[in-house]
């Protein structure tokens, strides 16, 4: 049973690392209601990063539909779609249950021995030549042989391997389907010449299993499925209802703000910072990552960082706690945007959860430097939000020396709500800016991807959802500060890196 010509209403849902969020729009974009869940990560050990599948991503899924869609006529939605965080690992056995939480896209940093070991067994260029990009913690392949290494009761229980976005997918629908964008994360399972997934090195990542475990592929705006009846009755939309095939939560932002054309760069100020620049053909390098679109014949270069919103959330929370916390942010932001330029000498490296683009290395820390006894704490948050500024630069810079084209910037995310800190960035890297005029995030791209899946919509329809807003334009004045400090950002890093290992 599929919508009918009355069903003129939109759901979007996104599952991020600290909050989900959800919109209800109509066919043009307009957002009727929203609605947002705060939630938390565990970190059981260092370099650990996990969520609970059922009591997190897909609670919150439930009750976010359930407040999106009170009192409205079930038969109007014409469609829905989910994004999550990832890549990420889920393993569940023959029901469709979660044998343990899942295991996060590269903030986790637990399989630094399986990549060295797949690295060695396979070979670093053969990988590469085959995945498009080098193994880094965002890579799930070597996730996948740490679950089978470490925890052999799990693995031995294991039916299905997927990942966040996949599985709400499965909880709404029924049916087991992930994105090729996320797929090509699954390295080296994954061919993205054949846009398939690979047996060719299976028995190095899934031992005694084979590629059954693995969900059938499919593009981010292709319809997955419909409502189940199960997930009808929990969720109160109606059975038979279409639903995409979704995406992480990064491609369906940038396609909230209209980042689809070679040349345009999305940077999602979030609890990581995360770039997708979509591409024309792909680029690969060993720096970055080179994925598949949200569309068939679309490419994207990725990159991100492992901690930004993240970073400034650990000042509030340790070093600012004395800041009553309904307006710690603003009276920090407030506070850094009066210190110079370069922090009264400070500089910071923000790789508190090890640094994945452009240096792929979890064992990085983060270091900070210059300190005096001048140094106020107004200046140690100026560091914080420079120290994710030059980072972003770096990988804006790897970009252009790789031969990519960046055209147009488009900031988006929590952080991009901050002048002061879209400002610093634009400084730092001498770029312009675009913020569109309605940034809710990746729920507003979920929503539009209902919206194809459905078949209500077109792609050409995302000129009219997106509506133009500010431009930060670098102010020239502090070109000089931030081209040294960037060249010592740069030198901190290679110059402490053997210490810092041998600290982490």
């Amino acid at each position: 049973m599929k919508s009918g010509e009355s069903a003129d209403l939109l759901l979007g849902i996104d599952v991020g690392t600290y909050s989900s969020k959800g919109v209800l729009t109509d066919l043009s974009g307009t957002v009727l209601r929203s609605k947002m869940i705060p939630h938390g990560v565990s970190l059981p050990r260092p370099g650990f990063v996990e969520q609970d599948a059922d009591n997190i991503w897909w609670r919150d899924v439930v009750q976010i539909i359930q407040a999106l869609i009170e009192g409205e006529d079930a038969a109007r939605i014409a469609g829905v779609s989910l994004s999550a965080i990832g890549p990420c690992l889920l393993a569940l056995d023959e029901h469709g249950v979660p044998l343990r939480p899942g295991i996060l896209y590269g903030v986790d940093t637990r399989a630094h021995a399986q990549t060295t070991a797949l690295e060695d067994e396979l070979g670093e260029a053969t990988v590469f030549a085959h995945s498009r990009m080098a193994f880094t913690s965002q890579a799930i392949g070597p996730k996948i042989r740490w679950l089978r290494e470490n925890e052999p009761e799990v693995w031995a229980k294991v039916r299905t391997l997927t990942t966040a976005s996949s599985y709400l997918c499965y909880r709404l629908s029924g049916q087991w389907v992930i994105n090729h964008h996320e797929a090509s994360h699954f390295m080296p399972l994954y061919d993205p010449q054949t846009l398939t997934w690979s047996d060719r090195f299976a028995g190095a990542v899934l031992g005694d299993k084979d590629l059954s475990v693995l969900p059938r592929l499919g593009w981010s705006d292709e319809l997955a499925g419909f409502v189940s009846f199960r997930a009808a009755v929990e969720t109160g939309l109606r059975e038979g209802t279409p639903v995409a095939v979704g995406a992480v939560d990064a491609l369906s932002e940038a396609l909230s703000v209209g980042v689809v054309n070679p040349g345009d760069l999305m940077i999602m100020y979030g609890s990581t910072t995360f770039f997708i620049l979509v591409e024309a053909a792909p680029v690969p390098d060993p720096r970055v990552w080179t994925v598949n679109g949200a569309y068939d014949g679309q490419f994207n270069l990725a990159a991100g960082m492992a901690t930004s919103g993240s970073l400034t959330r650990w000042f509030a929370d340790e070093l600012a706690r004395d800041l009553p916390e309904e307006d710690a942010y603003d009276q920090l932001f407030a506070a850094a945007d009066g210190v110079p330029p370069g922090a009264n000498g400070v500089l910071l490296l923000p790789y508190f959860s090890g640094e994945r683009t452009p240096i792929n290395d979890p064992k990085a820390r983060g270091v900070m430097a210059g300190l005096s006894l001048s140094t106020t704490r107004d200046d140690l948050f100026r560091a914080t939000l420079e120290g994710v500024g030059y980072g972003i630069r770096h990988n804006i810079e790897t970009f252009r020396n790789l031969g990519a084209q960046v055209e147009r910037i488009v900031a988006v995310g929590g952080g991009a709500k901050t002048t002061t800190w879209l400002q610093i960035v634009t400084d730092i890297c001498g770029v312009v800016q675009e913020v569109p005029a309605l940034t809710i995030g990746a729920s507003y791209g979920d929503a539009f991807l209902a919206g194809l899946a459905a078949g209500k919509l077109k792609r050409e329809d995302l000129q009219t959802w997106v509506r133009p807003g500010r431009i930060i334009k670098p102010n020239t004045s502090n070109q000089a500060v931030y081209e040294r400090n960037f060249e010592l950002f740069k030198r901190m890093y290679t110059q402490t890196r053997d210490l810092v290992h041998q600290l982490s």
